[in-house]
Order: C-alpha cells, then structure tokens, then sequence
C-alpha cells in the first residue's frame, strides 16, 4: 500500500511578483524610505569635505612653489590655521545642518499624514525661527484634520435625530400603525425644516470659514436696526418673564449686510434668553470702542464655565441645556470676521455672561 504523502504548498518568493494580499497599484518590492536628516547631512559633509580638500591641496602646492624654508615657515602655520578655522566652520555648520534635516525629515512624515511631527532642537537664530514656525504649521495641520474628522461625527450625530423621527413615522403609517392626518404630516414638515436649517447653517459656515461669503452692504442706521431687533424679541422675552433692554449711544451708520448682522444678534439675543431665570435681565448695548462701534449681549443668568470660555465658539459645541445644534456661535463668529470685526465672550463680575463682538468704525458712511 503506497503511502501518500501530504503536498506542502510551494514557498513564495518575491522573484514570483507581489504577495496575494499586497495592495493593487503599490509598487512591489515596497522602495526603501530614505533618511533624509542623515542624507542631508552627508551631502554637507561631502561639500565641507571637499572644500577642505581643495584648501590643503592649494596650502601643499604654495608651500612647494613657494621655495624652500621661508615657504615651510609660513606654510605649516598658514596650514594650521585654515584647519582650526575650518574646524571651527565644521562645527557651525552641523549645527545649522542637524536642525535643518530634522525639519527634512519631519516634512516627510507630515507629506505622508503623520501631523504629530515635530522637531525639537536647541538651535537659535534663523534655524530656531524655521523649526518654530514648522512646529507651528503642523499643530494647525494636526488640529485642522481633527476638527475635519470631528465635523464629520457631528453632522452625522445632528442628521441622524431628525431622520430617526421621518422614517419612524413613515413607516408608522404605512403600517397602520399612526393615522394618515395632518398632524402627523406637520411633524415630518417640521423635521424636514430642522434638517433645511442644519445644511443651511453649514453652507454659511463653510462659507464663512473659505472667505467666499457674499455680503450686501448697505449704510444702516444702528439705532433704529437695534431697536427693531429688540422689539422683535420682547414677546419670547415677556413668555419667559426676562426684562430685555437696550442702550444705543449716537452713532454715524454703518455700512454692513443687515440680515448677517441681524442673524447674529438674533442668535445672541436667543442664547441670553435661554441661560437667563425668570425673573432676570438681558440687555444690549452699543457703544463706541475707539476705531470701531462694540455690540454686547450681558444677561443675569449662571454665566459660562471658565473652562467652556476658549470652546464656546467651536462648531458643535453646546452646553448640556442647549437645544440647539451648536453652530449658532460659530456661525456668529464667521459673520462677524467676513465684516473686519472680532468676537468674544467673557463672564461678568457680579454673575451672568457677556458675548460681544466688534465691527470696523471706518466703515461708516452717511445716509442717503
């Protein structure tokens, strides 16, 4: 009876092409990453070398045409000191070297995704200056791609709610489950609005953010533009028993888009009002503030927690009792730098939170 022996599958080797499970379109064999700090180096230390060479070989050469011993007199000294000051050179000149290849090097990572590259060197001067602002660059790369990344998770988070409740109730009432009525077609209408309102609320973000949003200036007068904003607000406000009020110093008028100023001081006014008690107070001021004119939102409310101050601005961020998306903020910031201004928030001394911002007084113009 024959024995038959197992079949032992043939060993790949790479003179067979790429492996089965190799990535398509990767090149095979995978190419050696080169050390660019160690190459850049070298390539120094080649071109200080061969200068060095060409200073001995000229210091040799005037030393044997130079004549006997008043030649060996002057040339061997001569020689010592090209080769102390061409040490001393050499020393510098890695120095310098190193960091720049560091940052070669680092660059690399960061052209292949990695933004946690940094270098850290002790050098000063211009280098110091060049690694700092590397150092600079790939923090704000790295933040950038977290926040891209984080965008993505919040909008997900905000656009799965209201299509939850879409389809929930679709499917309620093909399955007979709810009743075909207008009630619940108010619903969905009112779902699909709060998804209109979210993709606008992006679209105006991003444009803010890429510096393309178009602005319809016109000369408004600040007064009455605040006046009408205030008044629009005074039934929401009396609904939650909160005192709103205003006070407009005389100002020239500005000329500014009025629906994104007006935007934004609605979404200011709406948070003062939610934070605020019944019982207490959200007011608006106007003021001058040197070469610009300061709107500021203050209310009597719990104020912000210091260590939410520095986050308040950032796309979907929002406190525990918001009900919002958390863009509203954000989407106020944007407006108010596409207008040459700044914005803030800050707690006050005796309780409550003050959200400002700040729009250019030389673009005042007279009323026509």
């Amino acid at each position: 009876m024959t024995r038959l022996r197992p079949q032992t599958p043939p060993r790949w080797t790479p003179h067979h092409g790429a492996p089965p499970w190799w990535p398509d379109g990767e090149p095979w064999p995978p190419r050696r990453k080169r050390d660019r700090k160690r190459s850049f180096l070298q390539r120094v230390g080649c071109f200080f070398g061969l200068v060095v060479g060409l200073l001995i070989v000229s210091s040799m050469l005037g030393w044997v045409f130079g004549g006997g011993g008043q030649g060996h007199s002057f040339g061997l000294p001569g020689l010592l000191i090209v080769l102390g000051v061409l040490f001393l050179v050499g020393r510098s000149l890695r120095r310098t070297a190193a960091p720049i290849g560091d940052v070669m090097a680092a660059a690399e990572r960061v052209a292949e995704g990695d933004y946690t590259a940094r270098v850290h060197t002790p050098a000063e001067g211009d280098v110091g200056r060049l690694v700092s602002a590397f150092n600079s660059m790939t923090e704000r790369l790295q933040a950038n791609e977290e926040q891209r990344r984080g965008l993505f998770a919040d909008v997900a988070h905000e656009l799965r709610t209201p299509l939850a409740v879409i389809r929930g109730n679709v499917e309620g009432m093909l399955d007979g489950v709810y009743p075909r009525d207008d009630e619940r077609l108010q619903t969905l209408l009112d779902e699909t609005a709060v998804l209109t309102r979210l993709l606008d609320d992006l679209r105006t973000l991003s444009l803010a953010d890429m510096g393309t949003l178009a602005l319809h200036r016109e000369p408004v007068e600040v007064d009455a533009f605040v006046a009408d904003v205030v008044a629009a607000f005074q039934p929401r406000a009396r609904a939650v028993e909160v005192s709103l009020c205003s006070d407009i110093a005389p100002l020239p008028a500005l000329d500014l888009d009025p629906v994104r100023i007006r935007q934004t001081l609605e979404n200011l006014l709406a948070n003062a009002l939610r934070h605020t008690p019944r019982g207490g107070r959200v007011r608006l001021d106007v003021r001058p503030d040197g070469d610009r004119v300061r709107f500021a939102v203050s209310d009597t409310g719990s104020g912000i927690p210091p260590e939410h101050l520095t986050h308040v601005f950032d796309r979907f961020w929002k406190s525990a009792d918001s009900g919002g998306s958390g863009l509203g903020l954000a989407i106020a910031r944007g407006l108010v730098v596409a207008h040459g201004g700044t914005i803030g928030a800050e707690n006050l001394p005796g309780g409550g939170a003050c959200v400002w911002f700040t729009l250019p007084a030389w673009r005042s113009v007279p009323v026509r």
